[in-house]
């Protein structure tokens, strides 16, 4: 027993020595580049951005319509899947705003025909696997996600609640309750009227893209309603299934045709036109939301933009590195130097089927608004009159393309991107097109889309402030600048 532990004694000494000397020969080591000094960071220098390829997958179709995507992933063993149905709020009908929301909810939390919601909650709980649905403004979506041994039971109840959901009345009674309190609380947040009240004000307050759930909208809604539109647009022609994880392709397919293979619509898969967009305020204009009880003013300005399939896309996204991150010179400029701003941005944001905004903005001192708002308006005259320097356009290409290889982290991330593609009609190579223009932008390029695209005339502001507190006035902004209240009581459900 002795000699047993001497010998373990001997063991522990000579690790410890061994551990010694290894830090000492690196110690030893590092001396050199200690003694250097530490390089500063734009001496710094990175190896090029690797190639980056998409992950081997399968497409395929069934007979009923369903287009259907399958990438392995053996990573984990793990597997996850979305399908994507062709519909989004947009397509509700004026006086039930708020429709295409509770069908995605309660679609979930009311059940099937199968099982109840509380008992798809405990079958699920059981195997740590999840199965949700959802409807927001242009798309609606199922997704599951489970451990690799426990995806056929998971499997079969995401497809049971794709296929067989019951609307519970009282789940639709519980979500309108719920959303009733989301309208009475809209109010709270400053940021969230400033989002809110700008959309509005660029696509108009009836447009499927701004308006909001009211009372009565919300009355007027019933489980009939949630039915209709679920058997509306919920059909095998209306979907893309996309499914990655650790499975093996031919199993995963079987068992993809098992479940949905033998579903037969119920309508035909015609889709209503999309709503027509058009600016609200052509003319531009300024804005406010009187708000006594701030000390800061919270500004967006812009006007109507446009779709991601411009050519000019690659170019406008430059643009936005220059203006945009802590080397942009909003940030140099109207934050850092001038002080105006707690947060500042401005973005060329396009849209995948309709058109998006041009949207500048930040938040502010009360005393502070006009000044910020002008420097931000001089930064926009500045970049559309005066080209961009040699150091901006390499600092905001290696900025956007250095942020590339992080839209492939992993395979679902990808799958994901290649259904959203199919889903509006792009070709599946979109992000290395965009990338490709991103690295043929020119200084010339930048200056030519600020120019044909950014329009100062066009400009709606918004504020959302104290007015009190507000000095110099919005007024003096310009002297035509007649400052427009918006209004943002909640109308009640009568």
């Amino acid at each position: 027993m002795k000699k047993t532990k001497l010998r373990l004694k001997k063991v522990k000494l000579f690790l410890l020595s061994l551990c010694f000397f290894t830090v000492s020969l690196g110690t030893f080591n590092l001396l050199p580049s200690l003694a250097a000094g530490p390089k500063h960071y734009d001496e710094l220098t990175f190896p090029p951005v690797p190639e980056i390829k998409l992950p081997k997958y399968t497409r395929f179709e069934l007979k009923n319509g369903i287009r259907v995507y399958l990438m392995e992933d053996r990573e984990l063993p793990l597997i996850g899947g979305t399908a994507l149905f062709r519909t989004g709020d947009r397509f509700e009908p004026a006086d039930k705003i708020g429709l295409g929301g509770l069908t995605g909810e309660v679609m979930r939390t009311g059940g099937t025909s199968r099982h109840t919601a509380d008992e798809l909650n405990q079958l699920l709980e059981q195997r740590a696997a999840s199965v949700e649905t959802g409807i927001d403004g242009v798309s609606g979506s199922a997704n599951f996600s489970a451990l690799a041994e426990d995806v056929e039971p998971v499997f079969d109840l995401f497809a049971e609640v794709i296929r067989e959901p019951i609307f519970a009345k009282e789940k639709l009674d519980l979500a309108k309750n719920q959303e009733q309190g989301g309208i009475a609380r809209r109010n709270d947040d400053p940021n969230d009227i400033t989002g809110r009240e700008f959309q509005k004000l660029i696509y108009g307050d009836r447009s499927p893209y701004a308006r909001t759930v009211e009372y009565k909208t919300l009355a007027n809604i019933s489980r009939d309603d949630l039915v209709g539109f679920y058997q509306k647009y919920f059909h095998p022609k209306n979907m893309i299934l996309g499914i990655s994880g650790d499975f093996d392709t031919a199993k995963m397919r079987s068992l993809v045709e098992q479940k949905f293979g033998n579903w037969t619509p119920t309508k035909s898969a015609e889709m209503p036109a999309l709503p027509a967009v058009t600016p609200a305020n052509q003319g531009g204009g300024v804005f406010l939301v009187n708000q006594p009880q701030l000390s800061q003013s919270y500004v967006q300005m812009g006007h109507l933009g446009g779709m991601l399939n411009s050519p000019d896309y690659g170019a406008l996204d430059v643009m936005n590195g220059v203006m945009n991150g802590f080397g942009g010179r909003l940030f140099n400029n109207v934050r850092s130097r001038q002080g105006l701003a707690y947060s500042v941005y401005a973005a060329w944001s396009p849209r995948f089927d309709y058109p998006g905004v041009f949207v500048a903005g930040g938040q502010t001192r009360s005393d502070a608004t006009v000044p910020f708002i002008k420097a931000i308006r001089a930064e926009i005259d500045r970049i559309r009159t005066e080209p961009i320097t040699a150091e901006e356009l390499a600092f905001a290409k290696d900025s956007t393309l250095n942020s590339f290889i992080f839209k492939f982290e992993n395979p679902s991330q990808t799958l994901s991107r290649l259904m959203r593609y199919e889903y509006y009609g792009y070709p599946e190579d979109f992000i290395f097109r965009y990338r490709r223009s991103v690295e043929a932008a020119t200084i010339a390029d930048v200056q030519r889309v600020a120019k044909t695209y950014l329009k100062p005339e066009n400009l709606v502001t918004l504020v959302v402030g104290n007015t009190a507190a507000i000095q110099p006035p919005l007024s003096s902004l310009g002297t035509s600048v007649k400052v427009q209240s918006v209004d943002i009581t909640i109308p009640s459900a009568t």
